[in-house]
């Protein structure tokens, strides 16, 4: 009898202790702003019954683990939610968007934190943080991953990996697979397998009416659409089903370091190499001034998915650059490259990017680069391109919401400082920078994009706009999810 009470009372008390998250802040009114900009006040009864629906923890101001929640990885972003769920599973997100939607908070979906322009927090409304809901499973015999909402890309990869599977999944493996997939997601064998999103089977939607809904080819053919390409807009994606593709484990790796003074080769190189490329080949370049390097650097990695003998073939081409400062050409861990991009703090550096599709390098663009770039001194300065084409130009314009097929590169500026510097004289030099570079652009990427091309969204979805404000107006026609590539349901 004694044993029964001690196992009620620490059942009890382990309860409470799960719980305290929210029990701590039980009784107090939150202090929010609604999708108008109004400040409204949140009654402690609403809050309790949000909380009591929970499995996962809510978080408020003052909650021990709140900082740490809200937070993004670009230090410079620093946004205050009125509330915070942390969801364990579906329910919970089914809760809180109800709850979002009842009292018209803008909802931020946040799921590796990686947007730049801290899309995945928000001030005075919700944030829905699925760091709690990570979960991955591969069916074999299908070659299929069971994705859940806020699992990271190295998960995916590690799991498909172990049975000779393989998709499409970004450059750096802690980058959370909902923003990237609902974007774009561009990596290191998009030639081959086309995009991230080109390879969504299905998704499992919690739209803004708080309803869990099945979106594929045969159900809601609309979302289905709307979600490859329109990140957020349409609701969280609680679950995803990936096409895998059968590949080795090892695929020829070759990185080729060069001196800063032969970039314009290198470009000129780039620029007429990439774009003939077999699918099988993904080449990105990188050039710039790390923190306090004069020197600066150009750096190509290619990743071949093929015969290593005739990767191996391509690869001699480099030859015409002369001698790179440091070379290495060799069958590598699949896994192992796309763990080459982490980074150990992710805090550690203030970061700001401008970023656009080329279709080509036109006449200027090369020389208008070269002039541009220079050294930051404590700063570092970089350039990267992203090779696009092959498969993911393959795709008809309108066959999803990413409307960009024609892009043969995704062209990047970016500048990195400590975070204890003032941030302006940094990102007002590399907007000048790329105001140079803006007009060789067509279109860009909104998983990059800041509240500086906010004015844009509709061009830049260029004729899938118009079908992107019909499927608008059925998911979510009050826009509590406007933080994003936001598309206006008026």
């Amino acid at each position: 009898m004694h044993r029964r009470k001690f196992c009620q009372a620490t059942l009890i008390a382990g309860g409470a202790l799960a719980l305290s998250p929210w029990l701590r802040a039980a009784g107090a009114e939150v202090h929010a702003t609604n999708t108008s900009g109004k400040q409204l006040t949140i009654a402690a009864s609403a809050v309790d019954d949000l909380a009591a629906g929970l499995r996962g923890p809510l978080l408020l101001p003052g909650n021990a683990a709140y900082d740490e929640a809200r937070q993004v990885l670009n230090p410079t972003i620093d946004k205050h939610p009125a509330l915070i769920v942390q969801p364990s599973g579906v329910a919970d997100v089914m809760r809180a968007v109800q709850f979002a939607q009842d009292h018209s908070l803008a909802t931020a979906i946040k799921c590796g934190g990686h947007s730049a322009s801290g899309k995945g927090t928000v001030d005075g409304g919700l944030q829905v943080d699925l760091s709690r809901f990570r979960h991955v499973r591969i069916d074999r015999s299908r070659r299929v991953a069971h994705v859940s909402g806020g699992s990271l890309l190295g998960a995916m990869d590690h799991e498909a990996l172990a049975h000779g599977l393989v998709t499409t999944a970004g450059t750096v493996s802690h980058t959370g697979v909902g923003g990237l997939a609902t974007g774009g997601g561009f990596g290191r064998l998009g030639r081959k397998y086309g995009l991230t999103l080109d390879n969504i089977l299905a998704a499992e939607v919690v739209s803004a009416d708080g309803r869990l809904r099945r979106a594929s080819a045969e159900d809601h053919p609309d979302l289905y659409w709307g979600v490859r390409g329109g990140g957020s807009n349409f609701g969280v994606v609680t679950g995803f089903e990936f096409q895998l593709h059968p590949m080795r484990r090892e695929v020829l790796l070759g990185n080729f370091i060069y001196p800063y003074a032969k970039l314009r080769d290198a470009l000129a190189f780039y620029a007429e190499f990439a774009p003939n490329a077999p699918d099988e080949l993904q080449i990105d370049l990188i050039y710039g001034f790390p923190p306090g390097n004069d020197q600066g650097f150009v750096f190509f990695q290619n990743v071949w998915c093929g015969k290593e003998s005739e990767g191996r073939k391509l690869f001699e081409q480099y030859a015409s650059l002369g001698k790179p400062i440091r070379e290495t050409v060799a069958m590598t861990d699949y896994e192992v490259i796309q763990r080459s991009g982490d980074w150990d703090a992710p805090r550690a550096t203030a970061t700001y990017m401008k970023g656009g599709f080329l279709s080509a390098f036109t006449p200027g663009l090369i020389d208008d680069i070269v002039d541009g770039m220079e050294p930051g001194g404590g700063r570092s300065t970089m350039m990267i391109f992203q090779q696009a084409g092959g498969a993911i130009g393959r795709v008809p314009t309108d066959a999803t919401a990413f409307p960009h097929r024609y892009a043969e590169f995704n062209m990047m500026a970016t500048i990195g400082w400590a975070p204890d510097q003032a941030a302006d004289p940094h990102k007002q030099w590399i907007k000048a920078y790329w105001r140079k570079l803006a007009p060789y652009t067509h279109g860009f990427y909104t998983v990059e994009a800041d509240d500086d091309n906010a004015s844009q969204w509709d061009r830049n979805y260029q004729g899938n706009f118009a079908r992107m404000v019909e499927v608008k107006r059925r998911y979510d026609p009050n826009n509590i999810f406007r933080l994003n590539a936001n598309v206006s349901p008026a």
